[in-house]
């Protein structure tokens, strides 16, 4: 599959919302709300995407950063201040445009194998375009929870995406 895909993807096309629109314009205080029902805020997801961005990009950079031994701790704990949400969404953003400068990498680049840092990265493949996409279809995921959450608080722009 074309990198130009990977890329499209990454930033939203197609059947994907834009990450970037989904967390832009948010108020602090609407990214910090945990919803009744809800396990995390939006602030906490994305503070989520961004831990496994840095991670994978660790990862493909030939670091060896250790994988966290329980869930949690790719978890925010709290919810952000305003500045810290900013700071949030300023490295969101900054962390895709990483992945798609990768994205752009001679295909020879991206071919080559990332070192595991887990016993569950021996189950998938693991080359650097692998782990590209593997986040992804991490992020797509999360952002939808995003668009979900913004839909339930009435905070989601109709001009948006589709509304059929």
């Amino acid at each position: 599959m074309s990198q130009d895909v990977l890329i499209e993807v990454l930033y939203g096309k197609g059947a994907h919302a834009n990450p970037i629109l989904a967390v832009q314009s948010i108020p602090s205080d609407i990214a910090g709300r945990k919803l009744p029902g809800q396990l995390h805020s939006i602030a906490q997801i994305v503070g989520h995407m961004n831990y496994w961005m840095e991670y994978e990009l660790r990862r493909i950079g030939g670091e060896e950063p250790k994988y966290p031994e329980h869930a949690a701790e790719s978890w925010l704990a709290k919810s952000s201040s305003r500045d810290e949400w900013h700071h949030v969404v300023a490295r969101f953003t900054d962390l895709l445009a990483k992945l798609s400068a990768l994205a752009k990498s001679d295909v020879k680049f991206l071919n080559q194998e990332v070192k595991a840092t887990h016993a569950g990265h021996a189950q998938t493949a693991s080359s650097e375009l692998a782990v590209l996409w593997q986040m992804v279809a991490h992020n797509s995921y999360h952002v939808g929870q995003i668009v979900l959450l913004r839909r339930m608080m009435n905070v989601w722009p109709e001009t948006a995406g589709d509304t059929w």
